[in-house]
């Protein structure tokens, strides 16, 4: 069965990634954002990068790759369960230095900066998507979150097929 979210009734908190399948046993690594940054954390730090819905993680890899390579790549959704929602820091959006820094765009060296600090002082943090404001990610180091969350279930994603059409000729 899909497992409900806690606003249906559901009883856990899952965070959802969406990896390519060559990835999706190292999905907790955080070797990309190690090795490149990201949006809330600079090179050199492990972050792992989730939504609290899947369909964010979808858009979240889409805006990135977009729909022509979830279609044609193949691709994993993991669910992790959230074991200990104690040490989840939500931002608020008013408490961000900068509000550039939740719309999207190439993040700055302020950005990560900031990230890296919530990330050294909470096991994870809640923050909305750049690409859905509506929506949130949940993001956090496995070493510092050891213990507090566990993976549920990976399975092959299937991109619904009228987000990549045909091309007319």
């Amino acid at each position: 069965m899909m497992p409900l979210p806690i606003a249906l009734g559901g009883s856990e908190l899952i965070s959802w990634r969406l990896d390519q399948a060559n990835y999706a046993s190292t999905w907790d690594s955080g070797e990309g954002a190690y090795r490149v940054g990201g949006r809330w954390n600079g090179k050199g730090v492990r972050a792992v990068y989730c939504s609290v819905d899947p369909a964010t993680a979808v858009l979240e890899v889409a805006v990135h790759k977009g729909f022509r390579a979830l279609d044609t790549v193949p691709h994993m959704l993991t669910a992790a369960v959230i074991t200990d929602t104690s040490g989840i820091h939500v931002v608020d959006p008013a408490s961000v230095p900068n509000p550039n820094w939740l719309r999207p765009g190439i993040p700055g060296a302020g950005q990560q900066a900031f990230g890296d600090d919530l990330l050294r002082q909470h096991r994870f943090v809640a923050i909305p998507s750049a690409v859905s404001p509506h929506s949130w990610n949940l993001i956090f180091v496995a070493s510092v979150a050891a213990g507090a969350y566990a993976l549920k279930f990976q399975e092959a994603f299937a991109l619904d097929t009228r987000l990549h059409p045909p091309s007319a000729h």
